[in-house]
């Protein structure tokens, strides 16, 4: 099977590498040429140096996986590749868009008879090691034709990846599974976070997380990985506490709320990276001036 690959940042990359070990030809486009001729001269991939180039090294049915920002950068490129391909190819959206927008997507280039698949996708920078976790919306026949992909990305060719539904599916599974990914994180950092404000105890992070890696119930990944850097340090003081949010843990709340569906965890804890955004911290002041107006309570002034 040969395909175009069209976005090698971090994760693409890693997943042309893992598809050309796997015996899948890759040809790939970037729109800053390094990492395109980094992976053509390591790992033997077939470099393009725009979108249609890659698509003229083609043959029919087209296979086109993209891996670039949602949004606007995914609807460009998707009314750019609508020009070049033809009835019967197919696209593979494997970005973290918005469901509705994958909808929107396949409803486009059905007008010209062009396969479209939503792809979300999971694993990181660990995919190329691990695998990745693939949930693929789409119909049956187009998903039967990329299955030499999805199964030269996932774990293994029995698992790791699904086809879940029809289109739109893939990313709604992908956006609910990083709301979830909000919680178990947020419920992990005030977990340690209690512990560490425990003084009187003095307990060592590093080695309760390898404990609990150990047949504890809440092992995962995520301790893993917690494990890992604790054991390196502790004490995170060259670290600013700033989380960063990407669209699908807000798309998770808007949907809970679209549907009626309680959802206070995941709502919580995207709150939570809102409040590690706010630099101004004005709520927080009107809070400390309201306290002293009606109380008397000291006001801390900035030194």
């Amino acid at each position: 099977m040969r395909l175009a690959l069209i976005g090698l940042g971090k994760m693409g990359a890693n997943m042309a590498r893992r598809l050309i070990s796997n015996g899948v030809e890759v040809v790939g486009y970037n729109r800053t040429p390094e990492i395109t001729e980094e992976l053509a001269a390591e790992e033997g991939m077939l470099p393009a140096d725009s979108m249609l180039h890659a698509v003229q090294q083609l043959q029919a049915p087209r296979v086109v996986w993209l891996m670039i920002p949602s949004g606007a950068p995914t609807d460009s490129a998707l009314h750019e590749l609508a020009s070049m391909l033809e009835a019967g190819d197919i696209v593979i959206d494997g970005g973290n868009s918005n469901y509705h927008d994958s909808q929107r997507h396949a409803a486009m280039l059905a007008k010209s008879d062009i396969g479209f698949v939503d792809a979300g996708t999971s694993g990181g920078v660990w995919g190329l090691k691990n695998g990745y976790c693939l949930m693929v919306g789409g119909e049956d026949d187009v998903v039967k034709q990329i299955e030499p992909a999805l199964k030269a990305l996932a774990p293994a060719e029995d698992r790791g990846w699904a086809h879940v539904g029809p289109v739109g599916s893939g990313h709604f599974t992908k956006m609910i599974h990083n709301g979830i990914e909000y919680g178990m994180m947020q419920a992990f950092a005030e977990g340690f976070a209690l512990m560490r404000g425990k003084e009187e105890f003095n307990l060592d992070m590093a080695q309760i997380s390898e404990l609990w890696r150990h047949s504890s119930v809440v092992r995962s990944w995520l301790l893993d990985l917690m494990a890992d850097f604790l054991s390196e340090d502790q004490q995170l003081a060259d670290i600013e506490p700033f989380v960063a949010d990407s669209g699908e843990g807000r798309w998770t709340v808007v949907e809970s709320i679209d549907q009626g569906v309680a959802a206070p965890v995941l709502a919580l804890a995207l709150q939570m990276r809102f409040s590690s955004q706010d630099q101004e911290g004005y709520g927080n002041r009107l809070l400390s001036m309201m306290r002293n107006a009606f109380g008397g309570h000291l006001v801390k002034e900035k030194k």
